[in-house]
């Protein structure tokens, strides 16, 4: 990796801004802006009105540690993923964990639900302990986490997505490419009405994004294209389960779906044995990200493997070598993904068609 400056700038970040900025902007002294932030009964409401505003346009961060830490930084990563239900960011973290370990340095854990708001709090609340670097899930962040990082001086990197303009650094893969290629791969073994099973998009750029490689690959294949084809669902096996049911009762003659999830694959690989929906001669299942699981469901689910644990591993080097100033001129690190062909889709293309399939009342 070619070494570079320790003195450069990292481009898109700025230094961390100082009370005495806050203090000029307000008209007033360093020290009342002090005041206004621990002991506002002190300060007149006219006064802390005006502190207040010029926190929220500098992107001002009250130095919590300063007094105890003379680097002004902490031996903490902090690192924000969109919920600790799915197991699939467990490997991101465990990656994280194991390089930092090694050099001495520990991590913060945040959920933020799927809210940009709540990450904006919480890379706020990080910001103010002085971490030396945060990590953050996908690309999409409200403008406050923009502001924030863009004047806090420390290393961030975003995974899990892809962008051309990142906040500072990235560590990913294409979730739209990785959606077009399984939809093509199952178009590629004979299936020809491919339904859609994401997670909510709203706030969502990875959801998004395989959506947009869905439509585009099913448009490519000349494929049925409609919305009524397409459902979102937030990830457990009964919501895999609903979503299966609720497309093939709306479209009988369907023959495949692609889930955004294993675990929603799973569930509605279990719909279908209720069903009696033979799998995969009558009907195709394929999820998204290559859990333990998928290896382990009868039949083994056909999925795109993503790096999970080495999203994490990266991500936490990028921050380490930052630190020592070994910085890369790529600040944007593809790692790809993989198509896992299992036996939850055929293994060969057939020719006859397919009669609709049967109800689980039938």
């Amino acid at each position: 990796m070619p070494k570079e400056s320790a003195t450069r700038r990292p481009r898109g970040l700025g230094t961390a801004v100082r009370i005495e900025e806050v203090a000029r902007l307000a008209g007033v002294s360093a020290i009342t802006v002090s005041r206004a932030l621990n002991t506002p009964d002190k300060v007149a409401e006219k006064t802390r009105e005006a502190v207040w505003e010029a926190i929220e346009k500098t992107g001002y961060i009250p130095n919590r540690l300063a007094g105890s830490l003379a680097s002004n930084r902490s031996h903490t990563i902090g690192v924000i993923i969109p919920t600790i239900i799915n197991s699939i960011f467990a490997d991101k973290v465990q990656g994280m964990t194991d390089v930092l370990l090694k050099e001495g340095y520990h991590l913060m854990l945040a959920n933020s639900g799927y809210s940009l708001e709540v990450e904006a709090d919480l890379v706020s609340a990080f910001v103010a302990q002085r971490p030396s670097g945060l990590v953050l899930t996908g690309v999409s962040h409200a403008d406050r986490t923009r502001t924030l990082l863009g004047r806090a001086g420390i290393a961030v990197v975003e995974t899990w997505s892809l962008s051309e303009e990142p906040i500072d650094m990235l560590v990913g893969f294409s979730n739209e490419k990785a959606a077009h290629a399984m939809v093509r791969h199952l178009h590629g073994l004979g299936y020809r009405k491919i339904g859609l099973v994401s997670a909510p998009v709203e706030h969502n750029d990875r959801a998004a994004s395989r959506v947009a490689g869905y439509r585009r690959a099913v448009r490519e294949c000349g494929l049925p294209e409609a919305r009524s084809l397409e459902r979102e669902a937030a990830f457990s096996f009964r919501n895999g389960a609903l979503a299966l049911a609720s497309l093939v009762e709306a479209h009988p003659d369907m023959d495949a779906i692609f889930f955004a999830n294993d675990i929603l694959a799973a569930g509605a690989l279990l719909e279908c044995q209720r069903r009696g929906i033979a799998v995969p001669d009558e009907f195709g299942i394929a999820g998204f990200d290559d859990v333990d699981l998928a290896a382990e469901t009868v039949p083994g689910l056909t999925t795109v493997r993503i790096p999970r644990y080495e999203i994490g591993a990266r991500a936490a080097q990028l921050i380490l070598d930052r630190i020592a100033g070994r910085e890369s001129n790529d600040r944007i690190i593809d790692l790809g993904f993989e198509i896992v062909s299992r036996g939850s889709t055929r293994a060969a293309p057939v020719v006859q068609p397919r009669p609709a399939l049967r109800r689980a009342d039938a």
